[in-house]
């Protein structure tokens, strides 16, 4: 499965895998992945679901991970604050 997520937590791992981390030049299509985008106005921003959920990858997942750069988000954020960006990332198994 394709994962869309605001983190990346190594508890995310299964025991003994060893993940593939790369960083993407720019943001990826999202069409198809699942959010477990934990943070709502994160989700908002980023046009996706709300799901503040544990994910446990499995090998042949791969997780994409849109890690805020910059200023924290001020509460009921609908844009990125000026200064921030995402930075993306592929976490693969």
């Amino acid at each position: 499965m394709r994962f869309i997520g605001n983190a990346f937590s190594l508890g995310m791992l299964p025991h003994g895998a060893s993940p593939i981390v790369r960083e993407l030049d720019s943001r990826p299509d999202l069409t198809g992945c699942v959010s477990v985008v934990g943070h709502p106005d994160t989700a908002t921003i980023l046009g996706v679901a709300f799901n503040r959920a544990t994910l446990h990858l499995q090998h042949g997942d791969s997780l994409i991970v849109a890690q805020l750069d910059g200023a924290r988000l001020p509460e009921g954020a609908t844009t990125l604050p000026d200064g921030a960006s995402f930075r993306w990332f592929e976490v693969k198994l």
